[in-house]
């Protein structure tokens, strides 16, 4: 699917002026209610007598925290049960259309994240803002309407009703149902330790759309940006951006069927790490989530850092909207995963992190790998190739370089170091691994250390050469990045501590 042209107010017979996104103070995710808070103002609701189960239709079902995404309800005839969500939020982005189809794709997300693919209805909800002007009312809410239904029709499912109601804001969500019989969902609590994480969609979409709206905005904010990114550059992302929101999670949610999900849950308004939190804390097993890269739609990282981390987008809580599905699952079948969505969809995904053993907590790494990504003219999404490669200093190194080190370098600078794995301890001592002289290469075919960022090794891995190949189309090592980690395996090696 190729991209959108830009939505231009003028050819649509509206003020050249317009903006949907100024009918709201509050814009798409971020309109989210905090976690903590959330939890704190809900507590009534979870309440029951079971502490580990719960009571649904005359029957006994583990419990989903209700922090998760979709309730799943036993009916009482046929062995059925009925799977419902419903979310909706303030515009974020100015073309209307766009608007209605990144909504519809948002209201699904909930659902695809426990594994069910068929949506067997929907209904949409629509506050009309009472701000709007008639010839503005009357030529953007079927454009809205026409976004979300033809997202529900690619979805293979309609729209039946709804709510459509007067509000001072903007707003637009929606109802999704289906009734799916026990093998056509995933419960999301069974990861294990030895699991790997997966992410089917880059992170930084709050940022590329506050971006753009500070393009038409003098203020502070663009001047700590403009010297490190073109108004072209904001531009695309917002468009990248766009596209990303409005792609439907279905073929990530029917490929974890085939690849043995363990569980699953898709990144919204409370950040990738505020998503991790509930997902672990509804684990049967005792694990904790450690996040060690965090793919992000091309330079919206800079941004993040040259405001000072205003979004949090680093530290992962940079609401998203409309995300990607963050998804546990066997670590032999996690390439074999990203491949093959690769292969259907033409979009990327990524490992960016590991399950352990632990007390249900999750984490991001001190200085995570940032992987920038954007979105091809045909709409395929894919990691940015590195552009240069750093020349190196050869004072900085303080022992030559052998040959065989030399190819292995050459090798590994055009694929992707192997996610990390807990089948190793997390924790490192200097005597399990000392740097040698000679830099003995033990056997081609196996990378020996992947290193994370800087000075952070998160675990020594031996990797078969089925493996290595899968995982080398899976991600893209950044140029720079490499370079410094082989630097610092000359010298010495510092465990990375959890």
């Amino acid at each position: 699917m190729a991209l959108r042209s830009k939505f231009d107010p003028v050819l649509q017979g509206l003020d050249k002026n317009f903006r949907l996104t100024k009918y709201t103070s509050l814009h798409g995710g971020g309109c989210k209610v905090p976690n903590d808070v959330l939890h704190k103002l809900l507590e009534d609701l979870g309440q029951s007598q079971y502490k580990e189960e719960q009571f649904m239709g005359g029957m006994i079902m583990p419990r989903l925290g209700i922090g998760m995404d979709t309730c799943v309800i036993p009916l009482r005839f046929g062995g059925l049960s009925l799977l419902q969500t419903t979310d909706f939020f303030y515009p974020l982005v100015d073309d209307p259309y766009m608007m209605g189809k990144i909504a519809c794709a948002n209201v699904l997300s909930d659902m695809y994240a426990m594994g069910a693919i068929e949506c067997d209805n929907m209904l949409m909800l629509l506050g009309v803002s009472s701000k709007f002007s008639e010839k503005e009312r009357d030529t953007i809410v079927p454009l809205i309407i026409r976004g979300f239904r033809d997202c529900a029709e690619e979805a293979g499912t309609s729209v039946t009703g709804g709510q459509t109601v007067l509000n001072p804001w903007c707003l637009i969500g929606g109802v999704a149902t289906a009734v799916c019989q026990p093998n056509e969902y995933i419960m999301p609590d069974n990861a294990v330790p030895g699991d790997v994480l997966v992410l089917t969609k880059p992170l930084g979409t709050q940022v590329a759309c506050n971006a753009h709206q500070w393009l038409e905005q003098v203020q502070d904010k663009w001047n700590r940006i403009k010297l490190i990114v073109t108004e072209e550059d904001i531009e695309k992302a917002y468009q990248d951006a766009m596209f990303i929101m409005s792609r439907l999670n279905r073929t990530a949610a029917q490929l974890m069927h085939q690849y043995g999900s363990h569980g699953a849950t898709d990144v919204t308004g409370f950040g990738i790490l505020g998503h991790a939190k509930n997902l672990v804390k509804q684990q049967r097993n005792e694990v904790n989530f450690i996040i060690h890269n965090l793919p992000c739609i091309n330079k919206m990282a800079s941004i993040a850092r040259a405001c000072g981390n205003m979004f949090g987008l680093l530290q992962g809580t940079s609401a998203e909207t409309s995300g990607g599905l963050l998804i546990c699952m066997p670590r032999e079948d996690a390439a074999k995963y990203c491949v093959e969505i690769k292969r259907v969809e033409g979009h990327q995904a990524w490992i960016i992190g590991v399950v352990e053993k632990g007390d249900r907590t999750a984490r991001i790494i001190d200085k995570p790998r940032v992987i920038e990504v954007e979105t091809l003219e045909d709409g395929t999404v894919q990691s940015v190739p590195p552009t240069s490669t750093p020349r190196r200093n050869s004072t900085q190194l303080k022992t030559p370089i052998s040959p065989q080190l030399q190819q292995h370098h050459r090798l590994n600078n055009q694929k992707s170091l192997e996610p990390p794995h807990n089948r190793l301890p997390t924790q490192i001592s200097q005597s399990q691994v000392q740097p040698t002289n000679n830099h003995h290469i033990s056997h081609p075919s196996v990378t020996n250390a992947a290193t994370i960022q800087d000075h952070h090794i998160a675990h020594i891995a031996d990797v078969s050469q089925h493996e290595t190949v899968q995982m080398q189309q899976v991600g893209v090592q950044d140029s720079q990045s490499y370079h410094q980690q082989q630097i610092q395996q000359q010298s010495q090696y510092r465990p990375h501590q959890p």
